[in-house]
């Protein structure tokens, strides 16, 4: 596994937690912490903080138990690269890349059944940041396998 890889899913891992959107339509732009309003140029013109939904809040914190785990993650993996002896396994720095890929399910499990509590109309589309944490989940997954698998060579 390079070095890029890590670095990767940590880019990742951030671009869909930021804000950014989470649902598109109909005059608005919606992500995990704020509601905005745009215009028909698409031009921001007024922004609110997003609801005080409890299951919004385990999506929020999930997220960003995501990132923390992937930070470690990267973290563990340099560590461990000059740390273990020849032939040992990256287990450490697997789990926590597997809880990152498993928080970020999660949180995008719970949006997807929740969200139609928060926006009634049908007028809207899921946006890229959502999609992004869809692409993340298996990546990171995969990963942490990898890193599960890898052996240190010399």
């Amino acid at each position: 596994m390079s070095l890029g890889s890590p670095w990767l899913l940590l880019c990742l891992t951030i671009l869909h937690i930021g804000p950014f959107q989470w649902l598109v339509g109909n005059g608005h732009r919606t992500d995990l912490w704020q509601n905005c309003t745009t215009s028909a140029l698409g031009a921001v013109q007024h922004c609110y903080s997003s609801s005080v939904s409890e299951w919004l809040q385990s999506v929020q914190a999930t997220m960003i138990l995501s990132v923390i785990f992937s930070v470690l993650s990267l973290f563990l993996f340099f560590c461990q690269l000059f740390t273990l002896t020849k032939g040992g396994r990256f287990y450490i720095t697997g789990v926590f890349q597997i809880l990152a890929g498993l928080c970020v399910m999660s949180a995008a499990a719970i949006y997807t059944v929740r969200h139609s509590e928060w926006h009634v109309n049908n007028d809207y589309s899921y946006g890229f940041a959502y999609i992004l944490a869809w692409v993340a989940f298996p990546l990171a997954l995969l990963s942490g396998i990898i890193y599960v698998i890898l052996r240190k060579r010399e």
